[in-house]
This record gives C-alpha cells, sequence and structure tokens, in this order.
C-alpha cells in the first residue's frame, strides 16, 4: 500500500520506519523544514517505563487547584476561556479515582515495556547512535515519605513486568558522583533498571535518514490543510503544496492532531502540556547519568558535551512564549543540583507541548473512516511509547495479530 504518514516527529517517523519494513510505500509529511522539530525537537530524552505512574490521579485536582495560587509551582493550570480545556478537562478528572489511575498506569507500563523491546529491535536493525545511556534512571527523592511512597507505588506494578528498587543516598551518590555535594539533602532514589535515555531528536534524526535511504519519501516544509473524506474513507489530503493521495493514512501530529480529525467527525481528547526545556554545555562537574528531581519536578540528561534540563508542566493551551523567569528559576533549581556541571550563562531555553489525553494513552488503531488510521496522543511519555506504537500500528495496518493486545489502550474515538 501507498501510506501518507502525517507528521514527522518521533512518532511519525518511527511509523514510517516499521511500515517500510513491512514493505509499503510511505510519505511522510511534515510543516518544519526537518524531522523531529516540535515535540520531539528538546525533550527530556527519558526512555522511562518507570515513570508510567498516571497523571490522572487523586492528588492531581487539589495540585492543579492550588497552582492557580502559586506563580512558581511546577505543574500548574492556567485557566482560559476555551471549550477545548474545559471539554478535556471534565475527563482528565473522571480519571483521577483510586481506580481509574491504577488501571491507567498499568496500561501505560504495558505499552512501555513493548515499545522498549521494540526500541531494541530497532536499534540492532539500524546500529542508530543518539547518546545513549543505560542502566536505570535515579528517581531523586529529598524527604524519606517521598522515598517510602515513591518506592511503594513502583513495588506494586512488579507483578506487571517493572523492575524497581530503592536505594540510599550513598548509593545516588556512587552512580551520580555529580550529587556529592548534596548527600546529606536526599534520602534516596528509586531505580527502575530497564529505564534508558537518549537524545530523541536526534534518533529521530538519523532514523529518517536510513528510512530515506529505504525508500521512505520525506515532504518537508509543507503544511497540510485538511483531510478530505469521500464515501467513508480519506480521498486526499490537501496541502499548500498541492494535493497527496494514498492508500492509507496515519495521524501522528500530536497536539494538532484534533484541528484535523475534527471537521471528519472524529473528536479526539487531546491538550497541550507546555514544558520548558534548556540545552547546556558541559563542565567538569556534569551528571554521567539521567534523573529526576521528583520533589522540584526536574529532569536532567546528558547527552554527550550538552546537558538537557526539563522542567514545568503548564496547561495554558497553545502558548508558545518563553518566559524569562521561568528560565531563570528552572536554571537556579538545575545549577543547585549540579552546580559545576554546566555553562549556567547559556541556558538555550525551548518550550514544547506534550499532547496529553485524560488517562494518559495515546490512540493507536484505525477509525471509522476505512482507511484513517491515529497513532497520536502520547501524552509525557511519547519518545518512551514511540516504538512500540509504531510497531502495533503495523502490525494493524498489515492485517497481523500484534504481540501487545490493541485493547490496553482502551476505545478509539468516535
Amino acid at each position: 500500500m501507498r501510506i501518507v504518514v502525517l507528521g514527522g516527529g518521533v512518532i511519525g517517523v518511527t511509523a514510517a520506519w516499521f511500515l517500510a519494513r513491512d514493505g509499503h510505500e510511505v510519505v511522510v509529511v511534515d510543516r518544519k523544514p526537518g524531522p523531529a522539530e516540535e515535540t520531539s525537537f528538546a525533550n527530556a530524552g527519558l526512555v522511562s517505563p518507570g515513570h508510567a505512574q498516571s497523571w490522572a490521579s487523586p492528588k492531581a485536582p487539589g495540585m492543579l487547584l492550588r497552582s492557580l495560587f502559586d506563580r512558581d509551582a511546577a505543574v500548574r493550570l492556567r485557566l482560559r476561556v476555551d471549550p477545548r480545556m474545559w471539554a478535556w478537562g471534565v475527563r482528565f478528572l473522571a480519571n483521577c479515582t483510586v481506580e481509574r489511575a491504577r488501571a491507567n498506569t498499568r496500561r501505560k507500563l504495558a505499552l512501555c515495556l513493548y515499545s522498549l523491546d521494540a526500541l531494541h529491535q530497532v536499534i540492532v536493525e539500524t546500529g542508530v547512535e543518539y547518546h545513549r545511556h543505560t542502566g536505570g534512571i535515579l528517581y531523586l527523592h529529598r524527604s524519606q515519605q517521598g522515598l517510602d511512597e515513591g518506592g511503594a507505588g513502583l513495588g506494586a506494578l512488579a507483578d506487571a513486568g517493572l523492575d524497581a528498587r530503592v536505594i540510599d543516598a550513598a548509593e545516588c551518590v556512587r552512580r551520580e558522583p555529580a550529587l556529592t555535594h548534596m548527600k546529606d539533602q536526599i534520602a534516596g532514589a528509586v531505580v527502575c533498571p530497564k529505564d534508558e535515555s537518549g537524545d530523541c531528536n536526534l534518533f529521530t534524526r538519523r532514523l529518517a535518514e536510513q528510512s530515506a535511504r529505504n525508500g521512505v519519501e520525506f515532504r518537508y516544509s509543507t503544511a497540510i490543510r485538511r483531510l478530505v473524506a469521500e464515501g467513508g474513507r480519506i480521498a486526499r489530503v490537501e496541502t499548500d503544496g498541492g494535493a497527496l493521495t494514498g492508500d492509507a493514512y496515519v495521524l501522528a501530529l500530536g497536539c494538532d492532531s484534533p484541528s484535523l480529525a475534527r471537521p471528519l467527525g472524529i473528536f479526539l481528547p487531546i491538550y497541550p502540556l507546555k514544558g520548558y526545556a534548556l540545552t547546556l554545555p558541559v563542565r567538569d562537574g556534569a551528571p554521567v547519568s539521567s534523573g529526576i528531581d521528583e520533589e522540584r519536578y526536574l529532569a536532567w540528561s546528558r547527552f554527550g558535551d550538552r546537558l538537557r534540563i526539563t522542567s514545568v508542566a503548564e496547561l495554558a493551551g497553545f502558548d508558545r512564549r518563553i518566559d524569562p523567569d521561568r528560565v531563570t528559576r528552572i536554571a537556579a533549581a538545575a545549577r543547585a543540583l549540579f552546580p559545576d556541571g554546566a555553562d549556567w550563562e547559556q541556558p538555550n531555553p525551548w518550550t514544547g507541548f506534550r499532547p496529553m489525553t485524560p488517562d494518559g494513552l495515546p490512540f493507536i488503531g484505525r477509525t471509522r473512516l476505512a482507511n484513517l488510521w491515529l497513532d497520536t496522543g502520547h501524552s509525557s511519555l511519547g519518545w518512551t511509547m514511540s516504538c512500540g506504537s509504531a510497531r502495533l500500528l503495523a502490525d494493524l495496518v498489515s492485517g497481523r495479530k500484534p504481540a501487545l493486545d490493541p485493547a490496553v489502550l482502551g476505545a478509539m474515538p468516535g
């Protein structure tokens, strides 16, 4: 089949790779001049099944409510006159029960572990290099209560395939010498040995290069205007460079997916969650590992001579503006962790949108239009879920029974 993939981020490029492996003729369309230039551009770099806990939890409503009055909150709600925000919020709150949070976490974990296996398959087949770091991520806790709760939460998922263990402050410092100066300020960390990290942007660009050599066509700098349906199928994609046609179409545009799907009568509850990233030149005291300061909601990853710092989760619509005060505060928090770790005068700030669904799970599968498929809405774990989502999609498109039951993702939108 000729398959048109809409979106050139890590989700679209991995989908193209797996579809092309099955012998399909694949065309990838994206408005940017190259791959991975939006959500995949400067994310945290964490490939983290250990971070699969549902954002929608019993604690979430109170946290968001308090954030209305706390400008410094790392997780912040900025209310807007936006019907999409309110409709999404109602669905999100419905998932904040103990039962749904537990079920959604287990479903996310299943996809993350499946995806980790698929990533390893891609690495073996391609030899792609992207500053990969294996051996686990530090989920750092400053208080004993936080450490106990973190360990208990992840330990409860052991029967679902998650390997997690609690380490003390001394072990944290052994694993990450850059934390030596604050040994007395941390209680310990939870480590999930299967977790990894790596530069998502670099991975996507290099996989796109290999895909192109294997026959995938990439049409960059091409804005998608609309999908045209006729007779229960997509007839064509209209772009600013003319119409494109195919036998099947894959919608992999993250936060922009709902605007293309809505005129077709397909309503995707996906809403942007804004995050900040700093990418700094490293210095001698830079960390060698990756991790998350759970109390500060701050993540770090080392990519060769660069240190990536990410923080903030802000429900603020499609506001891409960079707040200098936010940048200053994030840099100060990161500098307190790694005072000699980077050139803090060169933060190189960036903002991006996580395509959040109310339950944190993506939409993968066929829509009510016979030749329109979804691979979108991966929330905060797009890099982690990307390869598994692509392999699952390719199996479904080719009529094979996937190794992962698609029912783990729940119902597709109507």
